[in-house]
């Protein structure tokens, strides 16, 4: 049996019929950049996520850029943030001229430690970046009293998490920016790439759409610098179509993480904690284990796809270098990058796969 990590074509072969219809529509009306499409899925974005305003621009990298272009944030000022993530969440932070100050993370959810926070603050400190990693929202009441003490903004890399709930809110509605990706992979995917940010003040939200379409607050009149970073109208009519089926995607992941956790309860393999007052819409599937590169391989033979999110912490990166954030800097995030593997995941991964991977992990661990 060959089980890939994501089937795309099995989940368009779904909705064929609604998104053929809309892709027609967008090219016979001629609007291809921004316009009504993307209009009305910020509104049904906002509205899903529990926001006043959503601003779409090109990618979930550019959506984290904008928010912390929103803030004036400056070279020489602080962001906060996770080590154990996919390079962007850094990467602008850096791009910015801004110091990017990890911090260890948990062991049980592998988000961001918030006793780890609160003793990197100092005067320099601008942002918190919390990272809702693999589908589950990090500790936001924790870091919003932190950020609230220290004058702080908390942008959520919600990346990873659309439809992920922290204590009945919504990703995106918790901290004072939201940012969201809509690689294809992700669970609310485009055909292309995509982002969003999300916010309740207006002020923000002002600022976040100028920023997107060059620093404009009207044509050729250009107030801030910005970036050309427009969702374009094919992506967004699909997306408004996807959105329909999101809560019912989700289900699906969570019906499907619960069956893996099901079949490895007695394998020695460490399964993804749920917290209790917290959703995850298991964008990713991630177990540890102890021969984890020789499970890969096993896994590989037998024809599953698997992949490793993420094996090289981003203060190890040779782009984020510094002395004072060296290897062995944050213990817990260099050893769970060494032990973590994501198995395949999707709505329409069947119980027969699950169970086939399953099995092969149990007869390698069992070895």
């Amino acid at each position: 049996m060959k089980v890939p990590m994501v089937d795309l074509v099995a989940q368009y072969k779904t909705i064929r019929k609604e998104v053929d219809k809309v892709v027609k529509e967008v090219i016979e009306s001629g609007w291809f950049i921004m316009g009504p499409n993307v209009k009305a899925f910020e509104e049904e974005m906002a509205q899903y996520c529990g926001t006043q305003y959503a601003v779409a621009c090109a990618s979930g990298t550019d959506a984290l850029m904008m928010g912390l272009m929103a803030m004036d944030i400056q070279p020489g000022d602080e962001v906060i943030t996770t080590p154990f993530t996919f390079a962007a969440t850094a990467e602008v932070i850096a791009l910015l001229g801004v110091k990017a100050v990890f911090v260890d993370i948990d062991p049980v959810s592998y988000n961001i430690d918030i006793k780890a926070i609160e003793k990197a603050i100092n005067k320099k400190t601008k942002a918190i970046i919390p990272v809702h990693l693999y589908g589950q929202p990090a500790d936001m009441d924790e870091i919003n009293a932190l950020a609230k003490a220290s004058n702080l903004i908390v942008i959520e890399d919600a990346c990873q998490a659309v439809g992920a709930q922290y204590k009945g809110k919504r990703a995106c509605s918790i901290g004072d920016m939201g940012c969201l990706s809509f690689f294809p992979a992700k669970n609310l995917g485009a055909y292309g790439d995509g982002g969003m940010i999300l916010t309740s003040n207006e002020e923000l939200n002002k600022k976040l759409c100028m920023i997107r379409d060059h620093g404009s607050d009207k044509r050729y009149h250009h107030a801030i610098l910005g970036l050309n970073s427009r969702l374009d109208a094919l992506q967004a009519a699909v997306l408004r179509i996807k959105l329909k089926y999101i809560d019912e995607w989700n289900e699906a992941r969570k019906d499907r993480a619960a069956l893996y956790t099901e079949l490895l309860k007695d394998a020695s393999v460490q399964v993804p904690t749920v917290l209790d007052d917290r959703t995850h819409v298991f964008h990713q599937y991630t177990l540890r284990v102890k021969d984890r590169d020789g499970l890969r391989e096993f896994l590989q033979e037998s024809g599953i796809a698997s992949a490793i999110h993420y094996p090289v912490p981003l203060h190890m990166q040779p782009a984020f270098h510094d002395p004072k954030q060296a290897e062995g800097s944050f213990p817990v995030a260099e050893k769970i990058a060494g032990d973590v593997i994501s198995l395949p995941m999707y709505p329409e991964l069947t119980e027969n796969a699950i169970q086939f991977i399953a099995s092969k992990i149990i007869e390698f661990t069992s070895r």
